[in-house]
């Protein structure tokens, strides 16, 4: 007859181990001697080397008994099940550490891929990492707006990127988080956008958003309070007829004269 201390070393595994078997029930708990102490037989030392080969293996303790007390059929379906069960689990794993590895680059952070790419791109054109910044926390909360949309939206980004004024505008952007209200580049940064914006609209691309109103405020109220020469840049911009900034609108002739 073995100790407890024997019966783990001839079965590989610690004294805590099979304690914790006997606790969830995998390994009966032999009665205690008149000494006091409890003693193992043969038969328990092959029923812990087959529950620690089938830990070891991989199989969750939960579904060790149903192992234990399986035929060679039900044996063999059930390892089958459980291999199942462990490709599924690798694959949520593997999916897990491409998000960490994502997110160890910076961007990642709640953004989808595609806005990373897109402010990567951005960055090639030189425009400084503090206003990158603040258009990546607007992407993020726009992401979590329409997540199935935002694929396509970035996509638009892109074909915007191929218009000279777009890429000269992000090349003002450079720096603007320290401009003042009257410099004179914020009239320059208007030109621009008047021009991009009047071509939008000429192709159809200005409407609806999908965004509600409460949303748009608080994209344009973030925009306002980013820099000290938003709130001036949107004045330039309703005063040529161009009202809001997360939803652009073209104000009509006779409401500006009314004014």
């Amino acid at each position: 007859m073995l100790t407890i201390s024997q019966l783990a070393a001839y079965a590989g595994v610690t004294v805590r181990a099979v304690r914790h078997y006997h606790r969830i029930g995998l390994l009966p708990e032999p009665e205690r001697d008149r000494s006091g102490y409890r003693s193992y037989d043969a038969a328990a030392v092959v029923r812990l080397i087959r529950i620690h080969t089938l830990a070891a293996a991989g199989v969750p303790l939960a579904r060790v008994q149903e192992l234990l007390d399986a035929g060679p059929d039900e044996f063999a379906d059930g390892v089958q099940e459980i291999d199942k069960d462990l490709r599924a689990e690798i694959r949520r794993l593997q999916g897990t550490r491409k998000r960490l590895a994502r997110l160890a680059a910076g961007d990642h952070l709640a953004l989808p891929q595609s806005v990373v790419d897109y402010l990567d791109r951005v960055r090639g054109l030189g425009v400084e990492e503090r206003y990158i910044e603040m258009e990546r926390d607007a992407w993020i909360m726009v992401a979590a707006q329409v997540p199935d949309h935002i694929d396509a939206v970035m996509a638009k980004k892109h074909e915007d990127l191929n218009d000279p004024d777009m890429v000269k505008l992000y090349s003002f952007l450079t720096g603007v988080v320290d401009l003042t209200v009257d410099d004179p580049r914020i009239v320059e940064i208007a030109d621009l956008l008047e021009r991009i914006l009047a071509r939008a609209v000429d192709a159809g691309e200005v409407g609806d958003d999908g965004f509600d109103d409460r949303f748009v405020d608080l994209l344009d109220t973030t925009f306002v309070e980013s820099s000290p020469i938003a709130a001036r840049l949107l004045t330039l911009l309703e005063e040529r007829g161009w009202k809001g900034w997360t939803r652009v609108e073209r104000v009509p002739a006779a409401s500006r004269a009314g004014r």
